[in-house]
């Protein structure tokens, strides 16, 4: 009987221990779609989701499509054939995945989109995202400051690079950019040589760098012969690493002919290390840690049938619908402050860039 007991005790205590464990464990599976592994950031922005989602008590399925379309497609309805109660996509082309996501919707999972915009889709329900605006503003406003445009310097001349016209965020980036400085455009402080300006001219697909430092190398051939180019507008830093080696390549980055004002986004180790030698002027920090926090509130907020938080209703345009998002802010780095931004926040460990 006292032996019977003892075992009902210790069954019973055991279940009460992992009671706890099993709770916080069993809140269902998210499905994580992320376009690439080119890209450092998008490494960090799956590793940071999964993170907190399991700290949140979610089982996480990171999935990365390198940059394949079908890739994704499959990859995201894979998701919702296991259950996938929630799919966070950061999409490779935002214009292609209407009919997977008519699929998940019709099984009732909740989609949201991350950091890229889906558009032509009713079945996207929130956004968590920075202010892409913002961002090109921010990247202009680090050229204008380093050729010192306010106080009335110039001409200079500019060329300007897009990001992939099938992400939307790059025409954000490149209309943020222009309303800063298009002024001085027209002004003619600053001359864009090649008159090349718009998305359709100067976007870079797939946001490859090579592709950038190939049409570097054909603008410097075509407009820059007996020119100095003094200022690219770069909007990701792996443009501008492509951008930098064509400059390279012609004699610039050198003591008798220093680097053109080059700006970037996404604050990548190589480009931290460019702007420590002199080379690329400032990149944009955007905290993926944050942002995977509050893509998990989001999934914490529909999972539980709640509102999610956002402090945007207006931007985020579709073509079907506004999406609720939430837009965080983003930080220009350059030397003056890498190191209390990057190092400070504990984004990076010193030994990572020095």
């Amino acid at each position: 009987m006292k032996r019977a007991f003892l075992k009902s005790i210790i069954a019973t205590a055991a279940v009460l221990a992992i009671a706890p464990w099993a709770n916080a464990q069993d809140k269902g599976l998210v499905g994580i779609s992320m376009p690439t592994k080119s890209s450092a950031r998008w490494i960090d922005d799956g590793n940071n989701m999964v993170k907190v989602l399991k700290e949140r008590g979610y089982k996480a399925d990171l999935q990365y499509a390198d940059d394949d379309i079908p890739n994704q497609l499959a990859q995201i309805e894979n998701m919702v054939t296991k259950g996938a109660k929630v799919l966070v996509i950061a999409s490779i082309d935002g214009t292609t995945l209407s009919k997977a996501l008519q699929n998940a919707a019709d099984k009732g999972v909740k989609v949201i989109a991350y950091d890229r915009l889906i558009k032509g889709s009713k079945n996207v329900d929130y956004y968590a995202t920075f202010d892409n605006f913002q961002v090109g503003v921010l990247q202009a406003s680090s050229i204008v400051d380093a050729l010192g445009l306010k106080q009335g310097k110039g001409p200079f001349n500019i060329e300007l690079f897009g990001g992939s016209p099938d992400d939307n965020n790059a025409f954000f980036f490149y209309d943020g950019a222009m309303s800063v400085l298009k002024p001085y455009i027209d002004s003619g402080k600053l001359v864009v040589r090649s008159k090349q300006l718009g998305m359709d001219k100067v976007g870079t697909l797939r946001w490859d760098g090579a592709v950038a430092q190939a049409r570097m190398d054909n603008l410097l051939s075509a407009f820059y012969g007996n020119a100095k180019v003094d200022a690219v507008l770069s909007p990701y830093d792996g443009l501008s690493i492509g951008i930098l080696s064509s400059l390279k390549g012609v004699g610039y980055c050198t003591k008798q002919t220093p680097c053109p004002v080059v700006s970037g986004q996404d604050a990548e180790v190589q480009s931290v290390k460019s702007i420590l030698r002199g080379e690329q002027t400032s990149t944009i920090f955007k905290d993926t840690r944050e942002l995977a926090k509050v893509a998990a509130n989001m999934v914490d907020a529909v999972v539980s049938g709640k509102t999610p938080e956002v402090n945007d209703t207006k931007t985020y345009n579709n073509g079907v619908k506004v999406v609720p998002s939430y837009l965080l802010k983003p930080v220009t780095v350059d030397k003056s402050n890498w190191e209390a931004v990057l190092i400070g926040s504990g984004y990076y460990k010193a030994s990572q860039i020095k």
